[in-house]
């Protein structure tokens, strides 16, 4: 219906746009970025809505795929690391009363930034798929190409690896302040 009814397509866009954009948004961490990107997006895929064939897929995973590319070409075109500003996703929701408290959220919180930005892409794409679209795993195994399974799959391996690199880190970080007391 919406590849001939402009309307329907209006209610697609609507349906669609805010996940798109926060997809986009915390792959660039530009909201202008984000804004001309999704644009491009929903432009692409009215385009080729013609094209669009249903094969049991959600209609969003092919927005998705859209999204994903034009971001990689993105930062492909900008010659620069892919970054995941969490903090506008997450600070709110971290920030306690003292000042101490703040500085110490902000520094866990810059070390998990930093620990995520350095994850290879495809598991940066899961924890923003996952966290922050809220979607299931048979959602992003549509959207990533991969089977259910190889999701849960990742998906594991990255929080250990995750977890790990933490653990190690905050080690450091207490030896660091043992010597500092000597």
């Amino acid at each position: 219906m919406a590849r001939t009814d402009k309307a329907a397509f209006g209610e697609l866009y609507e349906r669609y746009v805010k996940r798109i954009y926060n997809y986009i948004y915390f792959r660039t961490g530009s909201p202008y970025d984000a804004e001309d990107l999704t644009a491009r997006v929903f432009t692409r895929a009215m385009a080729h809505i013609g094209q669009y064939t249903d094969r049991g897929l959600p209609f969003q995973a092919w927005l998705y795929r859209i999204a994903h590319n034009l971001t990689a070409n993105w930062h492909r075109d900008q010659g620069r690391r892919k970054v995941i500003p969490l903090e506008d996703y997450i600070t709110g929701e971290l920030i306690g009363d003292s000042p101490d408290h703040l500085v110490e959220d902000e520094e866990e919180l810059e070390t998990l930034r930093a620990a995520v930005r350095r994850l290879p892409e495809d598991r940066q794409q899961l924890l923003l798929l996952k966290f922050v679209d809220g979607l299931s795993n048979a959602e992003i195994g549509h959207i990533m190409d991969k089977t259910e399974g190889a999701i849960k799959s990742l998906y594991h391996r990255t929080l250990t690896a995750l977890r790990d690199e933490l653990q190690g880190r905050a080690t450091d970080d207490e030896d660091d302040a043992r010597r500092k007391q000597r």
